[in-house]
């Protein structure tokens, strides 16, 4: 997809949003969802989406949604520190098809990591089980500030 394409409100994301599919939910406000990916590259991956904006891309984002997203974003990423004492982490953001990313609505990343594990590929990541994805956000909700 270009960067240009209009915003397909059946994506995933939209339908998680609009409780279509589920997701296991770590914290969410009036404007932004934080959940588990279910392809997780790392344990404890978290994806953060806005909930009022329709964006693809980080150039169509609104600058107030994007700094909503970015607050987010690091509040969780701090939640996931606490919880989980990675050795690190990654935050990631894709934009367009040939930038890697798989879902057209904007999001950013939160992936932990740890120097003795080698994190999954993008998109390459096997679905991890509910169950595990519901205990490692429920720690990371209870480390939230």
């Amino acid at each position: 997809m270009t960067l240009h394409a209009p915003y397909d409100p059946d994506n995933i994301f939209a339908r998680i949003l609009r409780g279509e599919i589920p997701a296991v939910k770590v914290w969410e406000d009036d404007h932004v969802l934080a959940f588990m990916d279910v392809f997780p590259q790392s344990e404890g991956h978290v994806l953060i989406v806005s909930k009022t904006s329709t964006a693809r891309t980080l150039l169509d984002i609104e600058p107030e949604v994007l700094a909503r997203l970015a607050a987010a974003t690091q509040r969780t990423a701090r939640a996931v520190v606490k919880a989980l004492r990675p050795e690190g982490f990654k935050i990631m953001q894709f934009n367009g098809e040939a930038g890697g990313q798989t879902v057209f609505h904007l999001h950013f990343h939160v992936i932990p990591r740890w120097s003795d594990r080698p994190m999954k590929g993008h998109g390459h990541a096997p679905m991890a089980e509910t169950e595990t994805l519901r205990a490692l956000a429920d720690r990371i909700a209870a480390a939230l500030d």
